[in-house]
């Protein structure tokens, strides 16, 4: 099987990568990762609660990055960017993503994620038609989800792109519908699409709403701890620097019209996390008291899936691509980067959003 490098599908044609999403928190680290490899990026966001332009705050004065405020469902917008910059390439990361907000508000989780890929994928169409017929081959649209969208596993097996969709809350339902844009785009009309699938990403700028900041900032706060149920929950946890260069690699070498599951390699029950990080803390910011003794067992929010697990076994065989971080290690470059970032966390907690518990709503 033959693939272009990066630099023959993209750089020699057009250097250019629209990212949306771009200042949230796997957005951003892919952002910073791929000006790094010297491409150029327009970065397109909303800069809604998640969406942080402190993220991006290194490549203030870069000229290899633009930061536009704006929505993926603007047509007029998306389409003048696609023109302008000449796009080589379209890598969609703007979505609503937490699960508990899905519960509390699902109406704008149908608007961004359905409605906003919509538009997207539209433009990009009309944009593509546009280009000769080498631009046309070389061009690509990468669209990131998530492993939700199949739903929960029982305590054997793993998720493998032929798993069945099977969304359980607002949030997956609307990244299932997505998806099947995406695929529907490509096998309707031609337009060189592929999607990764990814696990649960832990790591530097992730949105304090999230389980691991959560678990870090109440536990440094002397604060309980909350896990919900009884703390056996099962996730796949993947750092998100690997993440993002398996999204580079899918860029680069994936086949247009397949699906790429990512996954770490690293399934933990949510307990374990909590423990873990605890003790890193422990180690890294004694308190006196260890922190696993703020652990506090709350109501589970409505259809919390038990089980997520993937089989990276594809993305492995066609593209040579592994995470290189375990969890212990990948965990602890998290850790302290929360540590050393206190000023990035409380510039956040200051603004609306309090570390309260969302997902409540339908009780």
């Amino acid at each position: 099987m033959e693939h272009r490098s990066l630099e023959e599908d993209l750089v020699t044609q057009s250097s250019t990568i629209l990212v949306t999403g771009g200042a949230g928190f796997i957005g951003a680290n892919f952002v910073l990762e791929a000006v790094r490899r010297g491409h150029r990026i327009v970065n397109l966001d909303k800069l809604t609660y998640a969406g942080n332009p402190n993220n991006l705050k290194s490549l203030e004065g870069n000229d290899q990055h633009l930061l536009v405020q704006g929505d993926i469902g603007d047509a007029e917008l998306v389409t003048r960017l696609l023109a302008e910059h000449r796009v080589g390439a379209v890598v969609n990361f703007a979505a609503e993503s937490h699960v508990d907000r899905s519960i509390d508000g699902p109406a704008a989780f149908i608007e961004t994620n359905v409605n906003g890929t919509f538009n997207l994928l539209d433009r990009s169409l009309h944009y593509w038609r546009t280009l000769d017929e080498d631009a046309r081959t070389r061009f690509r649209f990468l669209h990131v989800s998530t492993d939700e969208v199949y739903g929960s596993l029982g305590p054997e097996g793993l998720f493998t792109e032929e798993t069945p969709y099977a969304p359980n809350s607002p949030y997956s339902a609307s990244k299932a519908a997505s998806d099947h844009l995406v695929r529907a785009y490509h096998h309707t009309y031609g337009m060189p699409c592929v999607t990764t699938n990814c696990s649960n990403n832990y790591g530097p700028l992730q949105f304090p709403e999230k389980l691991i900041p959560v678990i870090i900032l109440k536990a440094l706060r002397g604060e309980s701890i909350p896990v919900y149920g009884d703390g056996s929950n099962v996730r796949d946890w993947l750092y998100v620097v690997d993440h993002c260069e398996a999204i580079m690699t899918v860029l680069e070498q994936g086949r247009v019209g397949e699906t790429y599951n990512v996954g770490g390699n690293n399934e933990k029950t949510n307990l374990e996390v909590v423990k873990y990080i605890c003790a890193l803390l422990d180690e890294l910011r004694p308190s006196g008291q260890a922190y696993a003794e703020l652990i506090t067992f709350v109501k589970d929010r409505p259809g919390h899936d038990r089980r997520y697990a993937i089989d990276a076994g594809k993305i492995k065989r066609e593209l040579d691509w592994s995470p290189k971080e375990t969890f212990e290690t990948g965990m602890r470059k998290t850790v302290q980067w929360y540590l050393d970032n206190m000023a990035w966390c409380e510039n956040i907690l200051s603004g609306d959003y309090r570390l309260e518990r969302l997902g409540l709503e339908s009780e």
